[in-house]
């Protein structure tokens, strides 16, 4: 009898505990002003919620616990919680408006790129104080850091160049030309190259991150709006908005590696792209049919179409 008992109590024990929680797909709705909370797993839509006017970007804090969400239409960051998925805070950016590249760092500081006043802006870790960083270009739009985060680089669509930005002393050191369009920036894991996407060129440039001495330029398919670097800083993937297709590269050779086609029409709108935990699988938004399809990398195979609100754009994964 009491073996039984202790079965029962087991088993009930068991039954309460919390299932564990799957990795969740965040996605910024900029046609909706919302965002979904999407199941990896099981690809199901969990929850929306409002944001601010015109979410494009979405960063995820330190702790995995909190996300924020820039309004591209406005000039604020929402805050979300992550377990309760609802919005926690709002602070405004003004004077300081259209925020879009956003980086939570692991010391607490929120980086923004702010179109409006062609600045980077900087949230302190209380989420209070809020400075910026004159850039002087136009259309900064995408931002990136050294893993060390003493150096932010900024791409600035409307000037042609990316803007360098000593974070510790908080000004910016210099520009860098980068011909028609540069949207798309990224940095090795190792720190030690600079990748950057050139919209109107159909290419991807690569720069020594310390020196930022040219090293290559290789051609993507049309419009590579978004470069990424895999986790495990081997392979350099552009989202190609002109073709639907993603241009992956060696970073060791600077060589290419593949095209995959995801959707082969520029009518899908595919813009951002994300690896998913332990970088085997990557995450395309595609504004124009509201989803976001998952690729195997290695097939080049697309798994399927996850949920999305209308226009959904940015992209977050809480592991």
């Amino acid at each position: 009898m009491r073996r039984l008992l202790l079965c029962l109590a087991l088993a009930l024990a068991v039954a309460a505990a919390p299932a564990a929680a799957n990795p969740l797909l965040i996605v910024g709705n900029k046609g909706e002003d919302s965002i979904s909370f999407v199941d990896l797993v099981t690809g199901r839509e969990l929850a929306r919620r409002e944001t601010g006017p015109n979410p494009h970007e979405i960063a995820l804090s330190p702790d995995g616990k909190r996300i924020a969400v820039v309004a591209y239409g406005g000039g604020s960051i929402d805050i979300f919680d992550v377990a309760r998925r609802e919005r926690v805070r709002t602070f405004e950016l003004a004077p300081d408006g259209r925020p879009h590249g956003i980086l939570w760092l692991p010391d607490g500081r929120i980086l923004a790129t702010t179109e409006g006043a062609r600045t980077l802006s900087i949230v302190s870790p209380d989420l209070e104080r809020v400075s910026a960083i004159p850039l002087g270009q136009d259309g900064g739009h995408m931002v990136a850091v050294l893993p060390n985060f003493g150096r932010a680089f900024v791409a600035n669509i409307g000037s042609g160049t990316v803007s360098v930005i000593d974070l510790a002393r908080a000004r910016k050191l210099r520009d860098v030309p980068v011909g028609s369009r540069p949207e798309g920036i990224a940095v090795t894991p190792d720190g030690r190259q600079l990748w950057v996407s050139e919209v109107g060129g159909d290419a991807v440039h690569v720069f020594d991150a310390a020196t930022l001495r040219p090293m290559a330029k290789l051609a993507t398919g049309k419009q590579p709006i978004r470069v990424i670097i895999s986790p495990d800083g081997r392979t350099a993937v552009t989202s190609n908005h002109g073709d639907g297709t993603l241009s992956l590269f060696d970073t060791r050779t600077l060589r290419p590696q593949r095209t995959i086609r995801v959707n082969g029409q520029a009518e899908f709108g595919q813009v951002t792209i994300l690896f998913g935990p332990g970088g085997q699988r990557l995450y395309v938004a595609e504004t124009g049919i509201d989803r976001v399809a998952e690729v195997d990398m290695a097939s080049g195979t697309v798994l399927g179409r996850l949920p999305a609100g209308k226009n959904g754009d940015g992209l977050a994964i809480v592991p």
